[in-house]
């Protein structure tokens, strides 16, 4: 199986014309009876031989940093870094292993969090400055690895990173009483649209998500998926045990249009980021009325079933939907076939 970064790699070095891999590309989809831009692919794994390298790199780490970790804690969390980043040059760089790379990032941004954080516990800073300079940290180490590697999640762990240390060193620095309890919601919310903003234009520069870019917008809605749906539900107060007919009706109308929004943008991280939170109100409202043991069961095979037709008729439902949209919009969304 080849994936659209190694054929992107073959037109770069002349082995295929660009014709030549889009006429691949149409062949595989036309092949699989479904559109290639309708499937959100995103590649994780090419064989077996990716999780037998994750598992190595895993052992590595971990040997490596306990090892350094009895020296100081700061000195394990360097050698985590450094491994991390060493290992990278090879099954990230050379190899192109997607899942291998993906532990890597992660094992090298998480190292370079626990370096400030270890650091700073010196410095007797309050927890959220802290955690908020950590954070910035990470986020500038997610964005070294970016140039060099050029891994689709970095963008979005460096995305991630950096909402956290904003809103950490906000939280710091401004000394408003409980600016924490009433803020953190709506600027959770504020951020998530943010992210969103961003992962749209990474996906409106791969409209035909052949490249890279497209890989990059999936990790991007898939972090700005929860920061917009938990703010929005939460504000509901469905997790106080009470859920009445208004809640279970107001999750059912926020979940239709997160549904809308989702299909425009061909995008279902929001959709199940959103999917507990449907399954709790339900679940909870049918307990009320009596039906305790099985109200789990009727709300998920509803949902289940539900999502199951959309899934056949996705493709169906985006033409529907999107055509009755500006031009300008639908130059922004992913290519009907």
């Amino acid at each position: 199986m080849y994936s659209d970064d190694e054929l992107e790699s073959a037109v770069e070095a002349g082995v295929l014309t660009a014709q030549a891999a889009a006429a691949f590309r149409a062949h595989v989809a036309q092949k699989r009876a479904t559109p290639i831009v309708d499937e959100e692919y995103f590649r994780l794994i090419s064989g077996f031989n990716d999780i037998f390298v994750v598992i190595a790199c895993l052992l590595l780490l971990v040997s490596i940093t306990w090892i350094g970790a009895s020296v100081s804690l700061v000195f394990g969390a360097i050698l985590q870094t450094i491994t991390a980043w060493g290992l990278a040059e090879y099954f990230t760089r050379q190899r192109r292993m997607a899942l291998p790379s993906i532990v890597l990032l992660l094992a090298f941004v998480g190292g370079v969090l626990a370096i400030g954080g270890l650091i700073l516990e010196g410095f007797n800073l309050s927890y959220d400055l802290t955690i908020g300079i950590s954070s910035a940290a990470a986020a500038i180490a997610a964005w070294l690895h970016w140039l060099r590697f050029k891994v689709p999640i970095t963008v979005a762990a460096g995305t991630a990173a950096l909402v956290a240390g904003v809103m950490m060193i906000m939280f710091a620095l401004i000394p408003i009483p409980g600016m924490r309890q009433w803020a953190m919601m709506p600027l959770t919310f504020i951020a998530g649209i943010s992210v969103f903003m961003l992962a749209m234009k990474w996906d409106a520069s791969d409209t035909l998500r052949q490249t890279r870019r497209s890989d990059v917008a999936f990790w991007l809605h898939l972090i700005a998926a929860p920061l917009i749906v938990h703010p929005v539900f939460s504000a509901l107060d469905i997790f106080d045990g009470q859920v009445g007919l208004w809640q279970a009706s107001a999750v059912t109308m926020l979940y239709m249009a997160i549904a809308i929004v989702s299909i425009s943008i061909d995008r279902r991280a929001m959709m199940v980021s959103a999917l507990i939170y449907v399954l709790y109100a339900f679940d909870t409202l049918l307990e009320q009325f009596g039906i305790i043991s099985l109200g789990f069961a009727f709300t998920a095979f509803s949902i289940g079933s539900g999502l199951l037709l959309l899934s056949v008729f996705w493709h169906s439902c985006r033409k529907a939907l999107v055509q009755f949209y500006p031009g300008f919009i639908q130059q922004q969304l992913p290519s009907l076939r």
